[in-house]
């Protein structure tokens, strides 16, 4: 092997590494502001509204009085799951999307 390195990578290899520790700190910077970013899921027309953080962190949860009937509590319950697990997707489309803009779409499993 040449001295100094790879034989035909000259300073390409110094670059190269340069280029992924900069990768690196826009991708963690990217998951810190998306973990911290509130984002809004509603079910039921606005009937049941979830707040949560980018990181998958419930903030809140609002249900409108009139959708809670002690006869039906199994559509309150309905409404509920489906505004987390909308929630938790937009949080995980939300990453994806701001990671892809860093990591020009290469999927690192992030």
């Amino acid at each position: 092997m040449a001295k100094g390195g790879f034989p035909g990578m000259g300073g390409n290899m110094q670059q190269l590494m340069r280029q992924a520790q900069r990768m690196q700190e826009n991708v963690q910077r990217v998951q810190e502001e998306v973990g911290n970013t509130e984002l809004e899921y509603s079910a039921g027309g606005g009937a049941v509204k979830v707040v949560i953080y980018g990181r998958k962190e419930l903030k809140s949860i609002e249900i409108a009085p009139e959708c809670v009937d002690p006869e039906d509590v199994e559509m309150l319950q309905d409404l509920v799951l489906a505004a987390v697990n909308g929630a938790i997707a937009l949080a995980d489309e939300t990453m994806t999307r701001e990671m892809n803009k860093v990591t020009g779409g290469m999927n690192l499993g992030f």
